[in-house]
């Protein structure tokens, strides 16, 4: 698959079936992820992945927006110990999102259906994540990614607008 496929075919998938994505299938996510750009190689991200049912239901209920029934919650966060000291702290929220869209893209070439359901910076979604997760008080949880094998066919669309584009030629 080229990346401009998979980039068009990528939507929002909200039904998933009960099958279950493989061992092999988290392994590759999690390559792709780890395969993203990161501000002074800090590489500030952790992955929590999550298959237990009861676990992925306080997560499902930790946000009004997160409430779909997955096989697979994979969170992404930020560990504030390793992000840039000074002006740049902040960049660790664009290493992580790098690392999302490159999840989100990587299922689309295995087949599999996502959802990014975002909490950072609302803090009261990412500090009830990261108590879900036991997750220590550096770890700043930037996004929930609900994936599996999708219920409902998503149309590929290119969402190009000329009129968003400036041009300094």
């Amino acid at each position: 698959m080229e990346v401009r496929q998979a980039m068009q075919q990528r939507r929002s998938v909200r039904t998933f079936s009960a099958a279950p994505v493989t061992p092999a299938e988290v392994d590759t996510l999690l390559h792709a992820a780890f395969s993203g750009p990161s501000a002074m190689n800090r590489q500030p991200w952790e992955f929590f992945v999550i298959t237990d049912p009861a676990l992925r239901r306080r997560l499902c209920d930790s946000s009004p927006y997160a409430d779909y029934d997955s096989p697979l919650i994979i969170v992404v966060a930020g560990d504030m110990r390793r992000t840039i000291p000074g002006a740049g702290h902040e960049f660790w929220v664009q290493d992580c999102a790098a690392a999302v869209e490159n999840i989100l893209l990587q299922a689309v070439e295995l087949g599999l259906g996502s959802v990014w359901c975002g909490l950072y910076p609302a803090a009261d979604r990412a500090g009830t994540v990261r108590d879900i997760l036991q997750a220590g008080p550096e770890i700043v949880p930037l996004g929930l990614i609900h994936l599996g094998h999708s219920t409902a066919a998503a149309q590929p669309r290119d969402q190009y607008d000329e009129s968003k584009v400036h041009r300094y030629e």
